[in-house]
Parts: structure tokens; C-alpha cells; sequence
């Protein structure tokens, strides 16, 4: 009988009770104990909710119950590290939403903190461990669409609030921290390397002041990757995958249903039949994240997206700033 990992959580953001939690209670390996809020009312109502055992009212508190092995850390970005460090001088393995830190200086000490406490620290990137990225990677390195030469990709939606904290660069807001990751983290997790240099546009809220429109080129040895996101246009996203023999195309790259089916479709050219459309069962990649670091902690194997991976991806996103201000290609240093 599996013995379930037990987690806390802290905060009580919109992405944890909504989909991380919800998704997490109905895994193998995972069982959520415990959140914590700093309002006490409001983590009591959030636990009645869920049917979670317990409620803190302060994060401290949590991180003091012994009972607890791992923490979920959906808290706003520029709390991301702080809170995480914390967490691991608790003993607790953290699984942190990403973007895990707000420059790489700050994710490099994320990264001693985890070498001090001896503990396991992913960034929670689920579409990282979702069956249709795994198998697009696989099919790619099969040779399926010849050599990989270029990745585009496109996500967007919109948001005007100006107290959303999407909208408030001071605590990380902004479109490249938060979906412009995506479409980097997959291009690097595909092409299995990292990009040379980068090269970027982006376009600033008048108000806000926060990117709410970026197109970004990344120069990798094998090719290139090319994406746009953006916080104040329709909501739409799409991945393709371009080689010299054929191409793979993800219908729902990132908020991956749970309701129906997943789709990518191959199409190797004109002469190959037409395009071969694979279907995914359907599936919680919330689950499927929560389940695979859970069983990393009980047999110690690795998990999905270490600190190491996240320090690599925010030296992109800074080199895309930087690029911006330049207005030249900048070295993802």
C-alpha cells in the first residue's frame, strides 16, 4: 500500500484551491493536510471547502507541524523564494508555481538552501510532465519530423486589473513572468538545449507599466524558437514544432483540459496521407505533477523541473528584458 505523501499548502490563491488542490486530492501518492493563510478565517473557509484537516493562520505555523513532508508554494512571485527557503530550513520539500524567483541571483540561493537542508525542490511547470509533451518530445527524438529546426509558439489573454498581481511589475507581474515562461521552458524541455542568445520586443502598459505584449527570438545551437504572449489580447495559445522532414502541432499546449481529450497532430507534407491526429486519455496534469514529485520523496528519484532547470529559464526571461533595453542580442548569461 502506497503511503501518501502529506502536504501543506500555503496561501490560498485561486490556482490552489481552484486547480492544484482539487487536482492533488485525487492522486496516489499525494494527500493535502494542512493550509495556511494569513487572514485564519479565510484558510478555515478554504479547508471546509476541500475537506483539508487543517488551518493555519499564519504561514510560520505551518511550517512548524511536523506532520507536514512537503509544501505546495502558490504564493505570489516576489514570495516565491523567500518562502521556499524558509520552507526547506523547515525540512519540507517545496513544490514552488513558477516563475520560481524573480532574477536568477535570487533562484541561486533558492538553490543553496536546497543543498543546506538536503531537500526537494521543484518548479511546479505541470505541462513539463503532461503525456502530450512527453510524446511530442519523444516523437521528435524518434526522428518522426526529421531534425528539429523551429519552434513557434503563441499565448495569450487578458487581464486589466489593475490590482490583479499579474499587473503589479513590484511583485513580478507581467506578461513574460507569467505565461512567456511557458513557451520557453517547453522550447528548451524539446530542443534538450539552451538557447546561445536572445532577442526581444516588448510593448509596456502605459498605467501599469508591466509587459502586456512580447515577441522574443531564442538562437539555439539546433535551431530556433520564436513566441509572443501577451496579457491584453483574446485568449489563445498554440505550440508547433517544425523540421525538415515534417511538423507536430499541440492544440492545447498549456491549460491542457480535464475534460476532454488532448490532440497534437503530425503532418509529414503533402505526400504522407494527410495529418495524423493523436489523442491523449484524459487526465489531470495537476495530478500527474503532484503524484510525480510525491513519489520522488518516498524513492528518492529526481523530480521534473529542478532548481537547476528554473535558474536556467529565468536567465532567459532576463535576457529578454535586457534585450529589450538594448535592443540588441543579448547572451542568456
Amino acid at each position: 500500500m502506497i503511503e501518501k505523501v502529506r502536504w501543506g499548502v500555503l496561501g490560498a490563491a485561486k490556482i490552489a484551491t481552484n486547480q492544484v488542490i482539487p487536482a492533488m486530492q485525487q492522486g496516489e501518492w499525494s494527500e493535502v493536510v494542512a493550509l495556511a493563510s494569513r487572514d485564519l478565517e479565510k484558510a478555515q473557509g478554504a479547508v471546509r471547502g476541500l475537506g483539508i484537516p487543517k488551518a493555519y493562520g499564519s504561514y510560520e505555523e505551518l511550517l512548524a507541524d511536523p506532520d507536514i513532508e512537503a509544501v505546495y508554494n502558490p504564493l505570489p512571485n516576489h514570495l516565491h523564494v523567500p518562502w521556499s527557503i524558509k520552507a526547506a530550513e523547515a525540512g519540507k520539500h517545496v513544490l514552488c508555481e513558477k516563475p520560481m524567483s524573480l532574477t536568477v541571483a535570487e533562484a541561486r540561493q533558492l538553490l543553496d538552501a536546497r543543498d543546506r537542508s538536503g531537500v526537494k525542490i521543484a518548479e511546479a511547470f505541470m505541462v513539463r510532465t503532461h503525456p502530450q509533451w512527453l510524446r511530442t518530445r519523444d516523437l521528435i527524438r524518434e526522428g518522426r519530423i526529421g531534425e528539429l529546426r523551429s519552434i513557434t509558439g503563441f499565448f495569450s489573454y487578458t487581464n486589466r486589473d489593475p490590482q490583479n498581481i499579474r499587473n503589479i511589475p513590484e511583485v513580478g507581474g507581467g506578461g513574460l513572468m507569467d505565461i512567456g515562461c511557458y513557451p520557453i521552458t517547453t522550447s528548451r524541455f524539446i530542443f534538450g538545449e539552451e538557447p546561445r542568445r536572445v532577442v526581444a520586443l516588448i510593448e509596456r502598459d502605459p498605467e501599469m507599466k508591466i509587459d502586456r505584449l512580447t515577441s522574443a527570438l531564442l538562437d539555439f545551437p539546433s535551431g530556433q524558437a520564436i513566441f509572443t504572449c501577451s496579457t491584453q489580447l483574446v485568449s489563445y495559445q498554440r505550440m508547433q514544432f517544425v523540421g525538415t522532414r515534417g511538423r507536430i502541432e499541440i492544440e492545447i499546449p498549456f491549460n491542457a483540459p480535464i475534460d476532454r481529450a488532448c490532440r497534437i497532430f503530425i503532418d509529414q507534407g503533402p505526400n504522407a496521407g494527410g495529418i495524423e491526429t493523436l489523442e491523449f486519455p484524459i487526465c489531470n496534469q495537476y495530478t500527474i505533477q503532484g503524484d510525480l514529485f510525491s513519489r520522488a520523496i518516498r524513492e528518492g528519484g529526481e523530480v521534473a523541473v529542478p532548481v537547476e532547470d528554473a535558474i536556467m529559464n529565468m536567465a532567459v526571461i532576463e535576457a529578454l528584458f535586457r534585450s529589450a533595453e538594448t535592443s540588441q542580442w543579448e547572451l542568456c548569461v
